[in-house]
This record gives structure tokens, C-alpha cells and sequence, in this order.
């Protein structure tokens, strides 16, 4: 059973409203970092260390910054916002499987990304990665992301939130105008 887009947006409108009144406003952009952690002191176990007062540091800066709280949460990634994003992974693939009615050539290549661009699922994956590359890029140089920027941001009635997304739509309408070939 294919969701209306519109019941899709309200569910996670709630389901955001939760999490901040809940739990803490949602970001996903640092999992990555901590995730790039994990699997460093997978291959260098003196990466992360825990001192004599049971808290965490790095020998790497990035890591060890916020007084080891990025350390800590790569040496337990057993944590609400780690296990969001690994959520976030798996409810995707539920929502792409249960979606019967288009066939699995169309969800790798979308009519219109073929009208445009042609057949190939390298070249649109390869173009999905480095957009996302980019936005995520840019996103932890501006020292944040782009879901709590905008999804957790606007929830807050946070003004950086409102800025960011204005910039957001403003870079990815005209974007996917020129990239669509539609004026």
C-alpha cells in the first residue's frame, strides 16, 4: 500500500515532535563521525581511551572535543541517536520494500532521471552519492545537519533553522530545475 505524501508529512511531523519533546531534537549528520570512530578503533584500539575517571578521549581532536562526549559515544554506539540512524536505515528499506507496485528497475531508476539522463544505475547512484557527499559536507562544516538544521530547527522555531531551509530550497529548486531541464 502505497502512503499519500501528505499522511507520510504529518506522521513525521509527529513523530519529530516526539523526539524533541521527548528525547532531544534529532541530527543524524555526527553518527557519521561516530561511525568512522567505530570502525578506526575497530583497526587502532588506541584511538579511543578511557581515563582514570571513567571518561573518554582520542588521540584524534575531532573526537575527543566536547570533552570526549564523540569518544565516549564511538567506544558505546549502543546510544539513542546511534540507533536512531541504524532506525532511519532499516525503516527505509521496510518503506522501499512495501512498495509492490514499482518494479525494482524504477526505484533504481526513476522515469524522469531516465528522460534525462539515461539507463544507467552507476551513473544515478554515483550522482545520489555525491550529492549527498556534498550536503553532508557542507553540513558538518557549517557544524550541524541538515536534519537538525531544518526538520529539528524548524520544530524549535529556531531562526538558523528558517535560514538554513530558506537556503536549502533555495540552492535545490533552481538545481533541480537546471538538472530537469524544466523553466
Amino acid at each position: 500500500m502505497l502512503m499519500d505524501w501528505k499522511i507520510g508529512g504529518v506522521a513525521l511531523g509527529v513523530v519529530f515532535f516526539l523526539a524533541v519533546l521527548l528525547v532531544k531534537p534529532i541530527g543524524v549528520s555526527t553518527q557519521f563521525v561516530i561511525l568512522d570512530g567505530i570502525a578506526w578503533n575497530a583497526v587502532d584500539s588506541s584511538v579511543i581511551t578511557q581515563t582514570e575517571d571513567g571518561k573518554y578521549t582520542s588521540t584524534n581532536p575531532y573526537l575527543a572535543k566536547s570533552h570526549g562526549k564523540y569518544a565516549k559515544h564511538a567506544a558505546n554506539p549502543l546510544n539513542y541517536s546511534f540507533v536512531f540512524v541504524i532506525a532511519m536505515v532499516l525503516g527505509a528499506a521496510a518503506s522501499a520494500l512495501s512498495r509492490g507496485r514499482e518494479s525494482a528497475e524504477e526505484r533504481s531508476v526513476p522515469q524522469i532521471w531516465r528522460a534525462n539522463f539515461g539507463d544507467s544505475k552507476a551513473k544515478r547512484y554515483a550522482a545520489a552519492f555525491v550529492g549527498g557527499f556534498i550536503v553532508l559536507y557542507g553540513a558538518r562544516l557549517a557544524g550541524g545537519c541538515t536534519s537538525g538544521h531544518m526538520m529539528s530547527g524548524l520544530m524549535q522555531t529556531s531562526l538558523s533553522g528558517y535560514l538554513f531551509t530558506l537556503g536549502a530550497f533555495g540552492a535545490a529548486i533552481p538545481t533541480a530545475m537546471i538538472m530537469y531541464k524544466r523553466s
